[in-house]
């Protein structure tokens, strides 16, 4: 009998605690759906853990860290649910946690502001029979009267945490004071996790905004549910941001309308991401709520993580390290975003003057000189982690890559011209060029290097000449034909000096392919001798050679390390080297950390997944076999 009673007892427990906790979350529930508070509990973490060392009659507490301690013993409805979340999330949005003489008068100060606030709101039910005296509204002001007046009894237990506990909890390890009694929540009290600051002032202030704009939408007529989501809530920050994106900024509008916005905490808990992330694959944005940003820096987070996908920076990293490659792409965009004053920057978010006007390619060549540096540096997602989520490498292959590249291309396309048609912002330059560089297909090396030629050498203006006859001439040879021939004068000092790395990193196949290129382009270009000079570790030099006769008879010497320099020293010392002739240096990267040209015209040959170990000031071709 004795054993059934126990169970009886302990199943009856079991039904109230299951009726506390449902009432509990539907107090939860009242505070999600009001538009001012709605926003500070979105940051804020609710904890209901047991052993709590509340008294019997408390509800809840406010910690200025943003932890609200609930107390999971107490059985109160809904509505005085509501009432205790609220108040203690409005003492981190009123800014509350301030530090004072008197604790306890500024902790009452505040709990008679806040509980007028919420009386004026009808939120919920009060906790304690009774009005407030009139004219409370400021903390400051009542808080210095309570200490030249003394504590009148109409104002004391307005708080959550019961009789005579203050409901504010200043100590970064959850206590007040030496023992439990008026201050906090005793020697038991553990954190769930680190927590990024949030500017509660801001937070509140953004559902007052919230309020105001339900408010109006209302006086006009406006179908109050447009402003909240598919689950009754109001629109997060992220949510508004990207409508406005849509309705208000061509430029991003189309790309913005075909992303799915993610805020879930635990899937970005799970993938590691501290702000925002995007994969351009899926089309989907990660947005973190623990982030806690304003609704203008959620327009600058989602601008620079539509650009990320937009410009094709998954795509463009090519041979290049992904992480400093994504950190080279934040500088660019979020010196564009600032410079067009879209949003506002976070705090922390990857800026630095000296990148302006630069591409991200030319920002990536500076920063692998100092990789250990800039591998410390945090994206959006974290350190060491690229907010441009990696996709499948083969995606285009699936048939519908070609359907997602042609898409974002034509969206910024259309974007910007209807941008600057309607003249709705200032757009950078560089981000304008970039814009319409996605419309043409990249150029190949070998073109690029053939203009580079084209631009050292010009066309030659030929002469008819009777010394040399045409090949004409043989078929009629009673009629003189003249040749057409350039002078000598012309040709003097049309020359082309190539330092080529010999050395045993080099592949033989880049060695054919980089020589029979120089030797064409040569030789169409009418060069009638090319300077060689072999570099390992030391310089040959091979002499003037026929262009036609590079690729094949070159036989290459040394097979050791790498020094370019004496090389280029060689052709610097050379008399019958002409002081302008430009120099093009064949090598695969592993070489000199720093070269000297003296402001000869250069260029550099290299293969696709290779790099130099200095910022290069002439241009680079990289071979693709």
């Amino acid at each position: 009998m004795a054993s059934k009673a126990k169970a009886r007892a302990k199943s009856k427990a079991k039904g109230q605690d299951d009726i506390a906790l449902e009432n509990f979350h539907a107090g939860c529930e009242i505070v999600s759906r009001h538009p001012i508070i709605a926003p500070l509990l979105d940051h804020a973490d609710l904890l209901r853990r047991e052993g709590t060392p509340f008294p019997r009659d408390g509800l809840a507490k406010a910690c200025r860290s943003g932890i609200v301690w609930c107390n999971p013993k107490v059985r109160a409805e809904p509505g005085e649910w509501a009432r205790a979340l609220a108040h203690c999330l409005l003492h981190l949005g009123m800014g509350h946690f301030a530090e004072k003489e008197d604790p306890i008068c500024w902790n009452i100060a505040c709990d008679c502001v806040a509980e007028k606030f919420l009386a004026d709101l009808k939120l919920g039910r009060p906790l304690r029979a009774g009005t407030l005296p009139a004219g409370i509204s400021d903390e400051e002001k009542l808080y210095r009267r309570l200490r030249e007046d003394g504590v009148k009894p109409e104002y004391i237990g307005f708080g959550t945490a019961g009789e005579n506990t203050q409901d504010m909890v200043f100590d970064e390890n959850g206590e007040n004071g030496e023992n439990g009694g008026f201050g906090g929540l005793g020697a038991h009290y553990c954190w769930p996790r680190p927590r990024k600051p949030v500017n509660w002032t801001a937070v509140f202030a953004a559902g007052l905004g919230m309020a105001v704009r339900s408010a109006v939408n209302a006086a006009a007529g406006r179908d109050e549910r447009l402003d909240r989501d598919e689950r009754g809530k109001p629109k997060s920050m992220a949510a508004r941001a990207k409508e406005w994106f849509i309705s208000s900024y061509p430029l991003l509008g189309a790309i913005a309308a075909g992303f799915k916005l993610i805020e879930d905490p635990l899937v970005c808990q799970r993938m590691g991401i501290q702000v925002a992330a995007v994969s351009c694959g899926l089309s989907e944005i990660y947005m973190n709520p623990a982030a806690a940003l304003s609704e203008e820096e959620c327009r600058f987070v989602m601008a620079h993580e539509f650009l990320h996908a937009a410009l094709r920076h998954d795509a463009r990293h090519e041979w290049r390290d992904s992480y400093l490659w994504n950190v080279a792409c934040d500088f660019v965009v979020n010196a564009w975003l600032t410079e067009m004053r879209l949003g506002e920057r976070p705090e922390g978010v990857l800026y630095d003057e000296q990148f302006k006007g630069l591409s991200a390619e030319a920002v990536y060549d500076r920063i692998v000189t100092d990789m250990r540096a800039y591998r410390k540096l945090a994206t959006l997602r974290g350190v060491g982690l690229g907010d441009i989520l990696p996709g499948d490498g083969r995606w285009w292959e699936r048939g519908g890559g070609a359907d997602l590249d042609a898409f974002y291309r034509r969206a910024l396309g259309q974007g910007l011209d209807y941008h600057q048609r309607e003249s709705r912002g200032y757009l950078p330059e560089g981000l304008i060029e970039e814009i319409r560089a996605l419309s043409h297909p990249p150029i190949p090396w070998d073109v690029e290097l053939a203009r580079w030629f084209d631009g050292l050498f010009a066309p030659l203006e030929k002469t008819r000449s009777y010394a040399r006859p045409s090949r004409r001439q043989s078929s009629t040879p009673d009629i003189p034909r003249p040749n057409w021939i350039a002078s000598q004068a012309a040709l003097d000092g049309r020359t082309l000096g190539v330092v080529l790395d010999t050395s045993g990193s080099m592949e033989r196949g880049l060695l054919a392919t980089a020589l029979g290129a120089v030797a064409s382009y040569s030789v169409a270009r009418e060069v009638p001798g090319v300077r060689v000079v072999f570099c390992d570790a030391a310089a040959y030099d091979q002499g003037y050679m026929r262009p036609e006769d590079i690729a094949g008879i070159v036989k290459v010497k040394g097979r050791g390390g790498t020094v370019l320099q004496p090389g280029i020293d060689l052709l610097d010392r050379a008399d019958d080297f002409p002081e302008d002739a430009p120099v093009l240096i064949i090598t695969d990267g592993y070489c000199d950390s720093r070269l000297v040209l003296r402001g000869r015209e250069h260029a550099f040959l290299i293969p696709e997944g290779a790099r130099l170990p200095f910022v290069p000031k002439g241009k680079v071709f990289r071979v693709r076999e």
